[in-house]
């Protein structure tokens, strides 16, 4: 029913057309509008749509636009593949940075990384939430991995008697609005959340880019409340900023330190300070390296474990340097099959997916024995 609404809006004619990749290109295809009049094109969280593989959809979408476009793009951090498409898209363009292009931490945050086993996470958790509860000021966002993972952390913190809430992308805007109301304004200490909600959770935007034209440029940036992409459920997430925020716990690293970086920007913002934990396992090796720079450049105490790690992963212990992978590692009596399709993974993951059928011999559990 919403998508008929959405087509009915179309048809009738519009100025202007907020859109998530894929419902836009399903418009698209079916004939409802078209691109032939759009002449200003604003590509919002290209990095998260980058990350999530949108980049098919966003060709797509720009080769049916026409080419005297004007192209603005907005990035919350600056890796290769957002450079690549900002040369590719955008002619004669402007940058504008808001901070430093170095991948940095506020300073005003207090980092401590718990170098632990992931069977050792959850006890660690709670008796971090014990000592935490016990300050004056305690409201704290826990990421995790995964939307399960977040309802099953939630019940374990109500279990011992903290008031949790958890936001994820199988709820609906309504709970979402809600959970995030009641967190703002201290009627749950606790907040248990994936990625969406970093990205959720205050002013996001660090990179513009911005094409130049005939006309007189002018550019105004200020902090101000927008729309995030959900990764879950490709619909745009209301975001809230949410400013006392005092303690940030990573109960699973996240997949890139610039994520990290983005997830800890929760705390100390307003000039206030914070404190940031980072449970680090084993299968977190290959991060280890960036996460020491981050550390370093913040002036915060590096784990000698972590120094550890990376040494390793350099060398090859964790699969870094040649992305190479020893089962006795880390197998825990995972199926064999299950084991194939990890390692699958890992290699289009390095090596592209052309090198899996070449890469990649059969593991059965008689060879693992």
């Amino acid at each position: 029913s919403v998508c008929l609404y959405q087509a009915r809006d179309l048809e009738r004619g519009v100025e202007i057309c907020i859109a998530t990749p894929g419902r836009l290109i399903d418009f698209l295809e079916r004939g409802t509008t078209n691109l032939r009049r759009c002449t200003y094109l604003v590509l919002d969280e290209a990095d998260r749509m980058l990350d999530m593989g949108f980049e098919p959809q966003i060709r797509k979408i720009i080769e049916q636009i026409r080419p005297d476009r004007q192209v603005l793009m907005w990035s919350a951090t600056w890796p290769k593949e957002v450079r690549n498409l900002a040369e590719e898209f955008l002619n004669d363009y402007i940058q504008i940075n808001i901070g430093s292009l170095q991948l940095a931490a506020n300073h005003n945050i207090l980092q401590i990384v718990d170098v632990c086993q992931e069977y050792e996470k959850e006890t660690k958790l709670l008796k971090l939430l014990s000592e935490i509860s016990a300050e004056a000021e305690s409201k704290t966002i826990i990421f995790v991995e995964t939307k399960r993972k977040v309802d099953e952390i939630t019940r374990s913190i109500c279990r011992y008697g903290w008031p949790a809430k958890s936001i994820h992308g199988d709820k609906s805007q309504q709970e979402r609005d809600f959970v995030l109301t009641e967190f703002r304004h201290g009627n749950g200490a606790i907040l248990v959340a994936t990625d969406v909600a970093a990205r959720g959770l205050g002013t996001k935007f660090k990179l513009g880019f911005c094409e130049c034209s005939d006309f007189k440029l002018e550019i105004k940036i200020e902090s101000f409340v927008g729309s995030s992409l959900d990764d879950r459920t490709n619909t745009f997430v209301k975001c809230l900023d949410v400013e006392d925020v005092k303690f940030v716990i990573n109960f699973d690293y996240p997949s890139s330190s610039e994520d990290y970086v983005h997830r800890i920007g929760r705390t100390a913002r307003s000039q206030n300070t914070g404190t940031a934990y980072a449970f680090f396992t084993p299968t977190n090796a290959r991060q280890a390296g960036d996460l020491i720079s981050v550390l370093q450049e913040a002036n915060q105490v590096v784990n000698p474990k972590l120094h550890e790690m990376a040494q390793m992963s350099r060398s090859g212990g964790f699969g870094g340097r040649r992305g190479s992978l020893d089962y006795n590692d880390w197998y825990d009596g995972t199926p064999a099959h299950q084991v194939t399709q990890y390692v699958s993974a890992v290699v289009v993951r390095f090596f592209g997916p052309q090198q899996v059928h070449t890469s990649l011999p059969r593991v059965t559990d008689e060879k693992r024995r």
